[in-house]
């Protein structure tokens, strides 16, 4: 009997797994042994710090050890983490920490499972062909830019010197491209050839030029053989563990691959998938774009995690937390709040539950992850467990498409930053920058309101200014920018670079 053991080949200490194949084999074999597993969403408070985690990974890993413990067949799916930005130490990688760990972290937070290098190599090769376009009289612009998983001041804005066709390039770092947005939302290698063929590649008289009228795709696609298979790890404690993707989730979509997902659903009852950075950034788009846009699962539950210190330090911004417990109860999703720990913080235990019961909050999960584990978690998740035991599977939610870019940052800001319509603002030049995005997808024969939004900001504030006073708190739109072929649009709201520096450590 055709099982996943099929579909999964060696790649060095890891696995890796033809989703696309075993999904197709599940279609064409209704009857086939599958399960139906429920998501959990693992989002978080909005960091005090770009920089600093909330601790989702530790989190995500320790939970399904818990659930596992109890007896309940639970796996996680994780996004593979930038090396230049995360790995590189300044803010703990992506793959747990003590005793939630991977078994491999190292194969996990330096990007040895493939994929990044790939697609790097991948995007890159479609703007060596966007060049040579240029060249030969093809293409008057590039559009799309080149990537770096090594982020370099020098290399954001850069001329090529080619005589009288100089060219204006951008390098961004390999998580915020296209490339890997595209990979991220396709459920084919047929569907990636599309959407890397509806990639606008730069202009010519003004008007949209994409790769697929010049570039064979087989390049490209070729390319992306291993890097469009799920890894499959475990945690020191044996749970299964997927990685895939690794979108930023203040500059792109912030989410694991939708295959991994429903490859992990097929497999398990319960998969727990984590979103980058808090409930404003990588939650929302799951709820708000592979959910309405792109036909993932809504959640049966979430898990918002916070430390301590951010929620309560800072009497200003304590709000950000309630409003992100707040808004996903509202949403129907069953809502825990946990708290994670760090060493010396025991003792504030009655203090920070006391506070929570007076938020109205389900009974939070307080414990120390990376020094406990999963042993921390599971005498505290019968609620958990009894959410996910009585849920039914949630409907699909309503798409937005077709919405003018304006009016869904509007409900966007309104729903997810707890901003009103009538304070988002419109900085100098927005409009322009919307208009001339508008003719550049009407002259690629598509609509910009049928594009999925993006919000681009920084990853720790919710609006211009989150110490305000709620009645004065607003979003300003800066600019647009198209990604036809990952059927996106981003909008900047807030200062948020797609090629950060590192922090020293």
């Amino acid at each position: 009997m055709t099982s996943i053991a099929d579909f999964t080949s060696q790649y060095g200490l890891v696995q890796k797994i033809d989703a696309f194949g075993y999904l197709d084999y599940l279609k064409a074999n209704p009857d086939a042994p599958r399960k139906h597993g429920k998501i959990v969403l693992v989002t978080a408070d909005t960091p005090l710090k770009a920089s600093r985690g909330e601790g989702k990974t530790t989190t995500t890993i320790a939970l399904i050890d818990a659930l596992n413990q109890r007896g309940i067949d639970a796996a996680a799916v994780l996004r593979q983490p930038s090396m230049g930005i995360t790995a590189a130490g300044s803010k703990g990688g992506a793959s747990g920490g003590g005793k939630a760990s991977l078994t491999h972290p190292e194969l996990i937070d330096w990007g040895l499972c493939g994929e990044m290098a790939a697609i790097e190599a991948a995007q890159n090769l479609l703007v060596s062909f966007a060049e040579k376009a240029v060249d030969e009289g093809r293409l008057d612009t590039v559009l799309v830019p080149r990537v770096s998983e090594v982020p370099s001041r020098s290399l954001r804005s850069i001329t090529v010197d080619a005589g009288k066709n100089d060219v204006a390039e951008r390098v961004v770092l390999t998580p915020t491209c296209e490339l890997m947005q595209i990979v991220v939302l396709s459920r084919s290698m047929d569907e990636i050839g599309r959407r890397v063929a509806n990639m606008i590649a730069g202009t010519k008289d003004g008007k949209a030029v994409t790769f697929g009228e010049f570039v064979d795709l087989w390049r490209i696609t070729g390319i992306l053989t291993d890097a469009v298979k799920p890894a499959k790890t475990e945690t020191m404690n044996g749970s299964p563990v997927y990685v895939h993707g690794g979108p930023f989730a203040n500059v792109s979509i912030g989410i694991p691959t939708l295959v991994s997902v429903e490859m992990a659903c097929a497999l398990h009852d319960v998969v727990i998938v984590e979103a980058g950075y808090g409930a404003d950034a990588g939650a929302q788009k799951w709820l708000d774009i592979a959910c309405r846009e792109y036909g993932a699962q809504w959640p049966s539950a979430a898990v918002v995690v916070t430390r301590a210190s951010t929620w309560r330090d800072d009497p200003e911004l304590a709000w950000r937390y309630p409003f992100h417990v707040d808004r996903l109860e509202k949403l129907d999703i069953p809502t825990f709040p946990l708290i994670n720990l760090w060493e010396g913080e025991d003792d504030q235990i009655p203090a920070l539950k006391d506070t929570a019961a007076q938020l109205g909050f389900r009974e939070p999960i307080v414990g120390n992850l990376f020094r406990d584990g999963g042993e921390a978690l599971s005498p505290q998740l019968d609620a958990f467990a009894d959410v996910l035991a009585r849920g039914s599977m949630p409907a699909q939610p309503h798409s937005h498409k077709g919405m003018s870019v304006i009016e869904n940052v509007k409900w966007v800001a309104e729903h997810a930053y707890g901003v009103p319509a009538d304070r988002v603002k419109l900085k100098d030049g927005f409009v322009a920058s919307r208009d001339a995005a508008v003719q550049l997808c009407e002259s690629a024969g598509i609509s910009l309101a049928d594009l999925a939004l993006v919000a681009v900001k920084s990853p720790a504030t919710m609006t211009d200014d989150d110490r305000a006073p709620e009645d004065e708190r607003t979003v300003t739109l800066k600019k647009v920018e198209v990604h036809a072929g990952a059927g996106l649009v981003h909008v900047n709201l807030t200062t948020s670079l797609t090629t950060p520096m590192p922090k020293i450590v």
